[in-house]
């Protein structure tokens, strides 16, 4: 096994080339400088980090070194202060100097020394520029900052605050070079408050006495970590505040977990799993991968409104705390969630920390690494879980709500400025990527897939690298033309059409075999560009005669790649009658049209087809024909019904009652939900009575609190709030209880306020409190209080806590109270740009996906096609996420107000 250390001495170039320092040098400040003369600006300074000024600085800058002693003081509303040293070697005399990001630059900073002498810098939009003149050619140069933080990028709260940098935040809240391929070694020192706890990149190394005058009268401590290895500025990370510090050992390995819970059973319940998820996925990566754990030290931080479920911070992972501390009532698919975010976490070790894309535009072969070596390491944990169902329902539901979408989007996506990288994000690089690396596995086998990725890790270790780089290695293990096959599936946005049509002898595509009749596989691009995405299809079909259960009749594979029509020969015998599916290996992309006769044998009998992946197919499969317009909502809802009492699968099952809620919610117009609603409740009810598991009685349920409408539901639910009625064999947590009000509240039951101040009252963690008091106005059912909790998000102060925002928007928007928000989705549109601006990267597809999550109208879809038209220089990539969002509410609109014969209850 190998043990990698930092190379100073190298660097990769913006075509992906590794050379000696001298050589970059070379080879690269020709093309930048031209003929500019001595000291004379090569691309101009603006706001963010343009790509032209990233190159010249990767050109430039080398082996750089950041510490960092910051003064946090207990009171939230008093500014951090500190100092960076930050210490670098510069190749260039001619340039116009060196460019240091750090927001607001010129009210921040205080002091500035280079090698000694004081300088006062030239600042330029989010830079400060030191002339070349104050700076050592060819050689080491050391500076010194003193100034203030930003607290835009530190998540303060009164009792803690963490670092949340990605993807180009360092610099709202610290001078540094903000871009990925300038990787440094980063030390801290922090001085807090007595009784703080923290954590950093690297290991404590030592504590000392403040004194107090450093800390406003208040004692503290100072807290120093040793230096980190190489790393992007966006992975520079710390956590401190009144925490709880938990320690544990795993494989020789002391790992730290720093939490704020306050339920200590919760906490014993969750610990020794916590750890044991860490250590396994330590000990699967470093088999895999043939590379010992990169970093010094392995550690993680639970927050309680962290703005998504993790972050990769080398020494200092970052998790929300209700994603890893689990409540008894927790569903199958949240045990599995937080097996896979933890082995998504531990992944990233390897796959973007030990080696990091060179620039944002390759953000997603971090993630996809991530995502599909997570899919790989959680088996162990869940042998009873089928997993070839697990990756179809992980991945192709989210990745084709995007692909079907106005606003679909490549994986790999151009990037000007780190400005906009956040705007990257989504399910296209979390859902899609890892189906794509899995057909590519399939296609290169496992064995030489892990062979490259081993040589690609070796290679690039503690550096850059991009994804053509990783094709060119893949490429020399393998005969297919990778670089076409990579074109269609990760430079284009969007999905194949795959049709299946059945022929009788002597029909079909001329030049095509088929006596005895068969199938014909034909595969289109939906945009009629003559795209052709080359992948292997599983054609399967299934007797659906007499027996019971339909029985397998056919399987073979067809290779879709240069020509995108197969024919597959067999037909059923006389008296039979064959359900034929496309997908049945369950790793097939895209959207598959089954012949009229299969998609009603679907309906009817396909979810009881096969092996669970087949089944998950089939669902797939019939969600997509709903959403196309090719069956009716009732025809789902009856299809989904009947399979809650065969299904054994509980993680089909969680799949199923989720759609057969959006059904419910956004495709029945009113006066046919109100006959829906009791056979659904009373479905379901059944269903979780007689459910063999604790986990598959808790995703019911949820389903059920989600889906309760009528006057007996709601009043069973108020009865399971107030403790006299139960659910069988599932004990309700605080968290059930907090839901089962929300949702009083959003139906104005009886009683529904007092019911919401009596919650209030029971909740002890201040953490849970603040967020139950927070939400409270979006719940209440005066408009006009409503109206409020909306106007005060226009103050960006009150949009910090993202998870509480998005939350707050979906009870506007409930589609019991969809009438009524229709007057926040126009200032949501306006509000999206600063929300891009001042918020982390998954917020702004949240803002606009819990915007328009409870809507179906033509007035809402009408709202948002004249917003974008009247804005024809809006920025492309977030009217993407507009247009992703705004999919749902076309299609159902499309559905309820546009076809009104398919309503035949």
């Amino acid at each position: 096994m190998k043990t990698y250390h930092p190379v100073a001495d190298t660097a990769i170039d913006s075509r992906g080339r590794r050379w000696r320092s001298a050589a970059v040098v070379a080879a690269i400040l020709p093309v930048l400088l031209g003929a500019c003369e001595r000291g004379a600006p090569v691309t101009p300074i603006e706001e963010g980090i343009s790509h032209d000024l990233a190159e010249q600085r990767k050109a430039t800058i080398s082996d750089i070194r950041y510490g960092f002693s910051l003064v946090v003081p207990p009171d939230a509303g008093v500014p951090v202060t500190g100092t960076a040293e930050v210490s670098f070697y510069w190749h260039d005399p001619r340039s116009r100097g060196v460019v240091l990001d750090f927001n607001r630059a010129e009210e921040r900073v205080r002091s500035v020394t280079v090698n000694g002498k004081s300088v006062e810098p030239a600042y330029q939009a989010d830079h400060l520029v030191i002339p070349p003149a104050e700076l050592d050619a060819d050689a080491d140069n050391r500076m010194a900052i003193e100034f203030v933080a930003g607290d835009e990028a530190l998540n303060r709260n009164e009792e803690f605050l963490y670092t949340l940098f990605v993807p180009d935040r360092a610099h709202f809240s610290l001078p540094v070079f903000d871009q990925p391929d300038l990787k440094g070694r980063v030390s801290w020192t922090l001085s807090l408050p007595d009784g703080w706890a923290a954590i950093a990149n690297g290991p404590e190394t030592g504590r000392s006495a403040v004194n107090e005058d450093t800390l406003s009268g208040v004692a503290g401590v100072n807290v120093e970590f040793a230096e980190s290895e190489p790393l992007p500025t966006y992975l520079f990370a710390f956590a401190a505040g009144r925490f709880q510090i938990v320690r544990d050992e795993r494989d020789g390995r002391v790992m730290e977990m720093l939490h704020r819970e306050t339920d200590a059973d919760l906490l014993a319940r969750n610990s020794e799993e916590i750890f044991d998820l860490h250590g396994a996925a330590l000990r699967w990566l470093e088999d895999y991968t043939g590379i010992e754990y990169p970093f010094a030290k392995f550690g993680f931080v639970l927050i309680p409104s962290f703005q998504y479920g993790g972050m990769e911070h080398p020494g200092a992972i970052t998790y929300r705390a209700s994603s890893l501390l689990l409540e008894e009532s927790a569903t199958q698919d949240q045990l599995m969630g937080r097996a896979s975010l933890i082995a998504h976490e531990s992944a990233h070790m390897w796959f973007g920390d030990l080696v990091t894309m060179a620039w944002f535009d390759d953000v997603w072969t971090k993630e996809v690494f991530a995502n599909f070596m997570a899919a790989k390491i959680v088996h162990p944990a869940f042998p009873d879980v089928d997993h070839d169902l697990r990756f179809l329902l992980a991945h192709h539901p989210r990745a084709y709500a995007v692909d079907r979408s106005r606003g679909a989007n490549a994986i790999r996506q151009s990037l000007e400025n780190l400005d906009q990288a956040g705007t990257l994000y989504g399910a296209i690089i979390y859902q899609k990527a890892p189906v794509v690396m899995k057909q590519l596995e399939r296609m290169m086998g496992e064995t030489a897939l892990q062979s490259g990725l081993q040589e690609y890790l070796s290679r690039y270790a503690y550096s850059n690298a991009t994804w053509p780089q990783l094709i060119d290695i893949l490429d020399s293990l393998d005969d297919a033309d990778l670089a076409s096959w990579s074109k269609v599936w990760v430079d284009e946005a969007g999905r194949p059409t795959v049709t299946v049509d059945r022929v009788s002898d002597g029909t079909g595509p001329a030049g095509v075999s088929r006596q005895g009749g068969g199938f014909i596989l034909s595969q289109s691009d939906p945009r009629a560009r003559g795209r052709v995405w080359p992948q292997r299809l599983a054609l399967e079909a299934y007797d659906v005669g007499a027996d019971p259960v339909p029985r397998l009749a056919i399987r073979q594979e067809a290779d879709l790649a240069g020509d995108p029509i197969a024919f597959i020969p067999g037909a059923a015998p006389e008296g039979s009658d064959w359900m034929v599916i496309a997908n049945g290996a369950g790793v097939e992309y895209g959207l598959f049209r089954p012949d009229v006769r299969s998609l009603d044998l679907m309906l009817s009998n396909g979810l009881s087809a096969g092996a669970p992946v087949v089944r998950g197919t089939v669902w797939l499969t019939l969600w997509d024909a709903m959403l196309e317009g090719a069956i009716a909502p009732q025809d789902l809802l009856r299809s989904g019904m009947a399979a809650l009492s065969l299904e054994s699968e509980e993680q089909l099952v969680a799949r199923i009652v989720r759609d057969m809620s959006q059904a419910y919610w956004r495709f029945l117009p009113p006066e046919s939900r109100a006959r829906w609603a009791p056979r659904l409740e009373t479905a379901i009810w059944s269903s979780l009575q007689t459910s063999a598991t604790k986990t598959r009685r808790a995703t019911l349920f949820e389903s059920y609190v989600d889906i309760a409408t009528t006057a007996a539901a709601t009043e069973r639910l108020a009865g399971l709030w107030a403790g006299d009625d139960e659910v069988p064999g599932l004990a309700l947590s605080e968290k059930d209880h907090i839901g089962l009000a929300r949702a009083l509240a959003l139906r104005e039951a009886p009683g529904w306020r007092e019911i919401l101040a009596a919650q209030e009252a029971r909740i002890d963690n201040p953490d849970r409190l603040a967020e139950f008091r927070f939400l409270l106005p979006s719940l209440d059912a005066d408009p006009a209080v409503r109206g409020e909790f909306f106007e005060s998000l226009r103050d960006p102060a009150n949009r910090l806590r993202e998870p509480w925002v998005l939350q707050g928007l979906e009870n506007l928007h409930h589609p019991v109270r969809a009438a009524d928000a229709v007057r926040f989705v126009q200032p949501s549109l306006e509000m999206l740009e600063e929300i891009q601006r001042t918020g982390d990267i998954f917020f702004p597809a949240g803002w606009m996906t819990a915007t328009l999550s409870g809507h179906n109208s033509p007035e809402v879809v009408d709202i948002v096609d004249g917003f974008l038209l009247a804005r024809p220089t809006y920025p492309p990539r977030l009217a993407r996420k507009i247009l992703q969002a705004q999919d749902m509410v076309e299609r159902s609109a499309r559905t309820v107000y546009g076809a009104a014969a398919l309503f035949d209850d």
